[in-house]
């Protein structure tokens, strides 16, 4: 079933969210259309406001689907819809799948994780790790508790439960005037349990204005999509060489008179390959992500980028195939620091040596690198679709 009985009222539009287009139709048929690619669909119902039945009905029906569509007027709360539509699915259905209207780009891979456990579990939900320190804040604004972050998930739609578990769990939920904030929250507090499995950090819910500009841009990566499972990206920096500062490169110090400039450790080769593997990634660039205006990241070592970096591509479903290094300088002799700044730079990004390429060369005196007043690397990466995984928490 699918939840589109809210109003929308955030979004600042005349219409609830789920009936604004998004690449030239509805959210709502989006999110539909997603649900569609699941395999043993025998009933989608969808939980509407009651002066947008009339309507969706028709829209549906003009879409000419081979599973039946039924469209029921929903309740006050989420819950009162969810519960509504679940009175309305066959009897002969042994699982049932409960999507949010405004998540129009939930992949079938993550639906299906979410299908293959609640089949073994009786019920489970896609999440995301909290990657940024959540806080129990009191109505002073004060901080009140930090819960461990290890502990924190971002929890998702679909959200999938074996019919009679979640029948029972709405039905003692209401007879007991216990409101949950979903739907796995409903069927924990009737005493079943619920596994978490990966979700996805495409599968975005569509709240804000700017929600719409994000999930516009997904749907176009998506629609190229399924047949970019490779990327590549290119990174280039350069620093000037000066006197004081030790130059260090692949984190590696290298002996020499001068060091390159730069609110961190200026490791123009680190640098280089933070930009190539976020461009490969459209994850944005080295100074969104390290801006030189921030106080912390002053003197820090750039292998620390590297690693973060590569966090951000393991979230965003990306894994590491090779990454290609060019340094150009004039001086000093580079060569023989190769073998320890693969070793470094390789161990960062979580690849083997043989992953790593580097090379350097000079230009003949003609330019700033030739005249010796700076350094400049030039990284390519190649990264691949992330395969799906199956690990279940519960």
């Amino acid at each position: 079933m699918i939840a589109a009985g809210g109003k929308g009222t955030r979004i600042g539009a005349a219409a609830p969210k789920q009936f604004i287009e998004l690449a030239g139709k509805p959210v709502l048929l989006h999110s539909l259309e997603r649900i569609l690619q699941l395999e043993n669909v025998v009933q989608v119902i969808i939980a509407l406001p009651a002066h947008h039945v009339r309507h969706t009905r028709a829209l549906i029906e003009a879409q000419g689907l081979k599973v039946p569509v039924e469209c029921v007027r929903g309740g006050a709360e989420r819950q009162d819809s969810v519960h509504r539509a679940v009175l309305k699915v066959r009897a002969d259905a042994e699982m049932i799948l409960v999507h949010d209207a405004v998540r129009p780009l939930c992949d079938a891979a993550t639906m299906q994780r979410v299908v293959d456990a609640a089949w073994v579990r009786g019920g489970a939900v896609p999440g995301l790790p909290a990657t940024e320190t959540i806080q129990r804040v009191s109505r002073r604004g004060r901080i009140v508790k930090t819960p461990p972050r290890e502990e924190l998930y971002s929890i998702q739609t679909p959200q999938c439960f074996r019919a009679e578990i979640l029948r029972r769990a709405l039905a003692r939920a209401q007879s007991r005037g216990f409101m949950g904030t979903d739907e796995s929250s409903v069927v924990r507090w009737a005493g079943y349990p619920v596994a978490v499995v990966p979700g996805s950090p495409d599968n975005i819910k569509i709240t804000r204005p700017v929600d719409f500009e994000v999930a516009e841009r997904l749907l176009n990566q998506h629609s190229l999509g399924a047949a970019m499972s490779y990327r590549i990206g290119q990174g280039m920096d350069y620093h000037r060489l000066v006197e004081g500062r030790k130059l260090i490169l692949g984190g590696v110090e290298v002996p020499f008179g001068k060091g390159l400039a730069g609110h961190s450790d200026a490791d123009a080769f680190a640098h280089a390959v933070c930009d190539a593997l976020l461009g490969a990634a459209a994850l944005g660039d080295i100074g969104q992500h390290f801006p030189d205006s921030d106080p912390m990241h002053r003197g820090r070592s750039s292998l620390e980028f590297l690693r973060e970096v590569r966090a951000m591509l393991e979230r965003a479903g990306w894994v590491i195939l090779n990454v290609d290094v060019t340094l150009v300088a004039e001086h000093p002799r580079l060569a023989p620091f190769f073998a320890r700044m693969r070793q470094g730079v390789a161990g960062a990004l979580g690849i083997s040596e043989a992953q790593m390429s580097i090379k350097a060369t000079t230009s003949e005196g003609m330019n700033a690198e030739g005249r010796g007043e700076g350094i400049s690397a030039h990284a390519v990466a190649l990264i691949e679709r992330k395969k799906a995984a199956t690990n279940y928490t519960n």
